[in-house]
């Protein structure tokens, strides 16, 4: 409700003490999926009939028989009987209670066929049967809205924090229980109270290790850390066998699954390094963009430069066309529209490279036609003709690397492979089409007295006819 450039009335109470906060600015969030698209979050309950070997089911129902039941359960269902029809079938731990309330949740967060089709279908509608690796699912899709960034200033009046009561890091003692024996961590809900709680999961080892953790701590605190941090950090109420255990609290939903994330990364083997550091300003992404251009810049004029010097007038030539062609593509870029990301600025600088290959081709070509002899028109068409297949190919196959990178990256690749892709499209026309018809232009008896401007030392032999 804070609006930009606006103080709150009063005083927040969070984890560090007290606060006093000042919206700056706000803005929708970029997707980090897709930078083009603007992320949601959504809003949906479901219904949940798992069947025998799907994951965490206690049921003894077959698979076929559970897809027939929620089919017809499907046919029953609307979004104003939806959630009766999930307290009275479900099969969810806690359905009764919470009707199958999966409160606000945004991509990323679900399993990929339950959360791809209720991002798909529209707002008040149930979807069709989804298939997860929990069973088979009916979701009814409540609400959806943006997801917003906000720039905040504030004053902060520290209290002491959890590590004041709970002690420093050398006060405990290594139990030698690591991340690598933790299988999964999950948020689930208390059956009596509906209070959100986190359950752990261990392998074999790892549960005997916790088995004799908390058989020798009943009644003492048991930190978790990440990081060197402190993030949990339970009272052992009894001793806990059988690999799983459960972490209850004064949590919310959100403080829940943030606790299961922060587990669940910390039983990734992947050690953190601190590699490099930097402090950035407002202004990174511009010099960012200026430093890409400006590298552009250099690049073009020092291939404009070594054109010129190696192969002379046709190199003078190729700088007209390869101007010819930064235009095209900036023109390409602006009726797209394309978003030039930093990436996409280095898929442009890299086209241009792309684009000189071509003309050195054909003058490379071009030379070796005029010291065989042949005449200078002749040889301007030959030389198109043999280099042509070299600059397919290759252009072709980074075409295909391009589709590749567009298909299975990241959004932040996936600019690079477009501007790159475009640029090499648009290359092959300013390569083939408007350098040979500055060739022809150019073209007459003045050149043909003058073979030191196309690289070779005697004169080829006159012809009569002109290249058409």
């Amino acid at each position: 409700k804070l609006q930009p450039g606006k103080v709150v009335n009063e005083f927040q109470v969070s984890g560090e003490g007290f606060e006093i906060v000042k919206l700056s600015g706000k803005r929708e969030k970029a997707s980090p999926f897709n930078e083009q698209e603007k992320e949601k979050e959504v809003k949906a309950s479901h219904l949940l009939i798992c069947y025998q070997g799907s994951k965490d089911c206690k049921s003894d129902i077959s698979k076929e028989d559970a897809l027939k039941k929620i089919k017809e359960i499907a046919v029953r269902a609307n979004p104003k009987n939806f959630k009766n029809l999930v307290k009275e079938f479900s099969t969810e731990p806690g359905a009764k209670e919470r009707a199958g309330d999966l409160g606000w949740f945004r991509k990323g967060d679900m399993v990929k066929p339950f959360e791809d089709a209720v991002f798909d279908q529209k707002v008040g509608t149930i979807s069709y049967v989804i298939e997860s690796e929990f069973g088979y699912h009916l979701a009814l899709k409540e609400a959806e809205r943006p997801v917003f960034e906000y720039d905040i200033s504030r004053i902060l009046v520290k209290t002491k924090s959890a590590e004041d009561y709970i002690g420093q890091e050398g006060n405990w003692k290594n139990t030698e229980l690591t991340g690598k024996y933790l299988k999964r961590s999950s948020v689930q809900f208390n059956p009596q109270d509906n209070s959100p709680e986190v359950t752990l999961e261990f392998d074999d080892e790892g549960g005997k290790l916790f088995a004799d953790i908390t058989k020798r701590n009943i009644g003492k605190q048991v930190a978790i850390f990440l990081d060197g941090y402190v993030i949990s950090a339970p009272t052992v109420n009894s001793e806990i066998t059988g690999g799983r255990a459960v972490i209850s609290g004064r949590f919310n939903v959100k403080e829940a699954r943030l606790l299961a994330q922060r587990l669940n990364a910390g039983a990734l083997p992947v050690p953190i390094s601190l590699v490099s550091q930097q402090t950035i300003g407002a202004s990174l992404g511009q010099e960012a963009v200026q430093s890409s251009l400006k590298a552009g810049l250099v690049g073009l004029a020092l291939v404009a430069l070594f054109m010129i010097l190696f192969y002379r007038l046709p190199g003078l030539l190729s700088v007209f066309s390869l101007l010819a062609y930064g235009m095209l593509v900036l023109a390409v870029f602006k009726l797209w529209p394309v978003t030039l990301t930093l990436p996409g600025l280095a898929g442009f600088v890299m086209s241009i490279g792309v684009a000189v290959d071509a003309n050195v081709l054909i003058f490379a070509r071009l030379r070796e036609e005029l010291k065989s002899g042949k005449p200078m028109n002749l040889a301007i068409d030959e030389a198109f003709k043999r280099a042509w297949p070299s600059i397919r190919d290759g252009n072709f196959s980074t075409l295909i690397t391009c589709f590749i990178l567009y298909q299975f990256t990241t959004s932040i690749v996936k600019g690079f492979a477009i501007t790159l892709a475009l640029g090499i499209i648009v290359s092959l026309f300013s390569g083939i089409i408007i350098t040979r018809n500055l060739l022809n232009l150019v073209y007459g008896n003045w050149l043909e007295k003058r073979p030191w401007l196309m690289g070779v030392k005697s004169a080829p032999p006159q012809s009569n006819s002109r290249m058409n």
